[in-house]
């Protein structure tokens, strides 16, 4: 049985690694003997692999390489103006990139680049579609057109019952958004693996690596279609009336539909992990959780639609960047 070691030196490690690669020891054996011993924190995977490369080369220190008469700091002018070049010439050039290309250490690049410079690593962010001037021209008009209904004067005795999108959003003018009932309809699943953000846990150095296999969707599935309003409750009973008047709703925007930005993404986050035997148990649950969900949260949903329509036109035409 191993003996955890909890007080140790970046030498103390480092030559137990040279002992090791000099009996023969394969660098994935020498990372798992150092995490058992000194922990996880003690030495990553890919640092394993570097000194191993160093002892192999010849080197025999186990101190830090100074850094070649190199100046303590290289965080200068020219090297901020030649290392923004790099990056506006090519936004995905990695940091050791740019550090092997100028010839300065990464610790610098780092520096210039994330706290003189300002910039960041972002991921793309993803959108339905491609929109041309015409449909965010079509965006724009139908949000304004939309919180201009919002502002008439809603003090008329006679309610008018309209609706917005081609699944139904339905509005009155008095009262607002006290009357406005949405519908969309969505897939879900049988079996519904949790996504990789809602499966992370804190992790400390010395804890031991958490590991998930791939779970896949389902083919079996359930078409679910939703009507709902701001007060939840209501809703049956609006649909049972007619007359209404159908407001319209652009094309692809499902981030100025309430179903898609609000209800669909926390009904699939609820489902994550849950699997069920048959179509009877998914649809059960599905209707427990409906009848479960505060009326708040349908009121924040519909709600939001006026921020939402007021950003869409700030932006002129473009996505709101959450939904």
């Amino acid at each position: 049985m191993v003996t955890p070691i909890k007080e140790w030196s970046k030498l103390e490690v480092r030559a137990v690694v040279r002992f090791l690669f000099s009996k023969g020891t394969k660098p994935s054996e020498i990372h798992k003997q150092i995490a058992e011993t000194y922990g996880e924190g003690a030495m990553s995977r890919s640092r394993v692999y570097q000194w191993c490369t160093w002892f192999g080369e010849g080197r025999t220190s186990l101190g830090d390489e100074p850094t070649s008469g190199r100046p303590k700091t290289s965080t200068n002018e020219e090297n901020t103006t030649r290392v923004d070049e790099l990056i506006r010439c090519d936004r995905r050039m990695k940091i050791r990139e740019i550090a092997l290309k100028l010839e300065i250490p990464k610790s610098t690049v780092h520096e210039i680049v994330h706290d003189t410079l300002g910039y960041r690593k972002v991921s793309a962010r993803w959108v339905p579609k491609i929109l041309t001037e015409d449909n965010k021209l079509q965006r724009v008009e139908i949000s304004q057109r939309l919180l201009q209904r919002c502002q008439q004067d809603n003090r008329d005795e006679e309610t008018t019952h309209i609706g917005v999108g081609p699944g139904g959003d339905f509005q009155a003018n008095n009262n607002l958004f006290d009357n406005l009932i949405t519908g969309d309809e969505t897939w879900v699943h049988l079996n519904n693996p949790e996504t990789k953000c809602d499966s992370m846990t804190w992790k400390h150095p010395s804890s031991p690596v958490t590991k998930k296999f791939k779970v896949q969707r389902s083919a079996a599935k359930v078409m679910a279609t939703v009507f709902w309003d701001a007060k939840a409750n209501l809703t049956q009973q609006w649909l049972q009336r007619y007359g209404w008047e159908i407001l319209p709703h652009p094309a692809h925007s499902p981030d100025l539909a309430p179903s898609d930005f609000h209800l669909f993404g926390a009904l699939k986050r609820h489902l994550g992990g849950m699997a069920f035997e048959t179509e009877d148990d998914l649809i059960s649950e599905l209707r427990n959780w409906f009848d479960n969900l505060d009326v708040d949260f349908f009121q924040v949903g519909i709600n939001s639609l006026l921020s939402r329509w007021q950003k869409c036109i700030d932006l002129h035409g473009d996505y709101v960047e959450k939904y």
